[in-house]
């Protein structure tokens, strides 16, 4: 039974892993004024809100929390993970979009960062 399982999840993962790397090749033949839609067209906050966050605080950072993916739900994990890949949301250009109350982006591996957004005035 052990074996099985583990197949599964081999082949769950080399699955997930062939669509992330179709949908970066995707990404990058797409017109600018595509990309330009889809950065402004955020899935919901809630796809990162279920993972878990651990605070942290840095010097030139601040505040800002940390979800490790051992800490967290394989899907759930994967879910977030992937939208901010294939946005490649990084510290100076982060991933968020309207009503969101947090910024997100990669750093590391298995780990996924975010920070509470400053309002706007």
């Amino acid at each position: 039974m052990d074996k099985q399982i583990e197949f599964l999840i081999k082949l769950r993962d080399g699955c997930l892993m062939i669509a992330d790397a179709a949908n970066e090749y995707l990404d990058s033949l797409a017109p600018p004024e595509v990309k330009e839609k889809k950065q402004a067209t955020a899935v919901q906050e809630v796809t990162f809100t279920t993972l878990r966050f651990e605070p942290q605080q840095g010097a030139k950072l601040g505040d800002f929390e940390v979800a490790y993916r051992q800490n967290n739900l394989a899907d759930k994990w994967s879910s977030a993970y992937s939208i901010l890949r294939n946005s490649n949301a990084t510290i100076k250009d982060r991933y968020h979009g309207d009503g969101y109350q947090h910024s997100y982006w990669l750093y590391g591996e298995d780990k996924i960062y975010r920070q509470k957004l400053k309002p706007k005035t």
